[in-house]
């Protein structure tokens, strides 16, 4: 963990490179340049062989053709609940059709149709993210797509495979990394190509999905985990430590950083850090997440944690401080706010409803999170009848001149013409 405090020498440095934007890695970049031609040259070979090169698996299959398991009573029914609270938070998301007349008394407005075939990324290994499942793939479904295809690294866990059925997938492919971005965006013999791909993943994954943005849309390119939380001295340093610890864990490069008004706070936040990891089952990779990730920093004031925050653009960012709603205004930049101390970052990561799917990396400050109207293409309606193409001709007459484009002006003054 990194301490910082204003009153260091070294904290305008610190300061100004929290300032970030999201960039690619030129290695990653190559890297992933090389599997995707791979496969969309050789598909389900290339497919059988990153699968065993990354997972050390043979694959049997490709796709999952057996129903999953169904798991004990108790973690079914935390899924559905999930799963139920998801749903309705995306329906209230869902674009409608809508109509006015414009200037000239045309009609003009906008049609959102799903769209028929996407695909979902959802991360496994040794974190099957359930939660992801649900939180990509639900949206899909309320939003009327009729084939929702779902990448996961193998071996894929019961549970997950449950999660996956239950949110509404109608197919799993039992891929991951890279070349499962490939296959969505490409298709292979075993992997109908998708219109657009959705979910979280590692550098590779996302790099991925940026390589093959045009062959396919993508929603964003949200990467490792991060929490941001801003504390003031009514603060419980316990729960600063543990929202930090949480998001922490999910790998080597996940992002904590602490923004509080209070040095003692900083330092109470510090001693429950490290009194709580001791009891943690994966205090290895939090080891090494708060090693290169973590930073606990005295600032000046409330408005200039907003400040930081908004020029960092966290994944998530918690408000623990006295009165939260009188800083909200002033956030701009972030996935999703957690708002007072019994809003843990976790309620958002599996139950509350709106998609965890977020912009990381900096991205927030140009993305936002997942939601239904993502899975659906929007489409211009535009009808003019004669009266009011009439009343249009002199503005169109002049376009046309000034860009030079004859046949243009033409195609509208023709219908006048006797």
């Amino acid at each position: 963990m990194r301490l910082i405090s204003h009153k260091d020498k070294d904290y305008a440095d610190w300061r100004q490179a929290m300032g970030r934007k999201a960039t690619p890695s030129a290695s990653v970049a190559d890297a992933v340049a090389h599997i995707v031609l791979r496969v969309r040259a050789e598909g389900d070979q290339a497919l059988r062989d990153f699968t065993r090169q990354f997972d050390g698996v043979e694959l049997d299959e490709i796709r999952l053709s057996s129903p999953p398991p169904k798991p004990p009573k108790g973690v079914a029914a935390a899924l559905a609940d999930a799963r139920d609270n998801i749903a309705r938070f995306a329906r209230a998301q869902l674009p409608r059709d809508w109509r006015q007349r414009n200037r000239h008394g045309a009609s003009v407005g906008e049609v959102f149709r799903p769209f028929d075939r996407v695909g979902a990324y959802v991360p496994g290994g040794s974190a099957p993210l359930v939660s992801t499942a649900l939180m990509t793939v639900t949206l899909a479904k309320v939003a009327g797509c009729r084939q929702i295809a779902v990448v996961t690294p193998p071996p894929v866990d019961p549970v997950l495979h449950y999660a996956i059925r239950l949110a509404g997938a109608t197919e799993i492919y039992q891929i991951g990394g890279a070349h499962a971005i490939a296959a969505l965006a490409f298709g292979t013999a075993s992997v109908p190509a998708v219109q657009k791909i959705v979910g979280p993943g590692n550098r590779y994954v996302i790099e991925a999905k940026r390589q093959v943005v045009g062959a396919v849309a993508i929603d964003q390119l949200p990467g490792p985990s991060e929490a941001m939380v801003i504390a003031d001295a009514h603060a419980n340093p316990a729960f600063v430590a543990s929202d930090l610890l949480a998001q922490s864990e999910h790998g080597p490069d996940s992002a904590g950083i602490l923004l509080t008004t209070s040095l003692p706070l900083r330092d109470a936040v510090r001693a429950q850090i490290q009194r709580q990891i001791a009891g943690l089952s994966r205090r290895p990779i939090l080891e090494r997440s708060l090693a290169a990730g973590c930073s606990l920093a005295h600032v000046r004031t409330l408005a200039e944690a907003a400040g930081i925050a908004n020029d960092y653009a966290p994944e998530h960012l918690s408000l623990q401080i006295r009165r939260p709603a009188s800083l909200l205004p002033r956030i701009r930049h972030a996935g999703a706010i957690f708002v007072g101390a019994f809003s843990p970052i976790v309620a958002g990561d599996f139950v509350a409803g709106p998609s965890h799917t977020l912009p990381t990396g900096g991205a927030a400050k140009s993305f936002a999170g997942l939601t239904a109207g993502e899975f659906f293409r929007r489409t211009s309606i535009i009808e003019y009848a004669a009266p009011s193409l009439r009343r249009a001709l002199p503005s169109i007459a002049t376009f046309a001149s000034i860009e030079g484009l004859d046949a243009h002006g033409r195609s509208a003054a023709i219908r006048f013409e006797r």
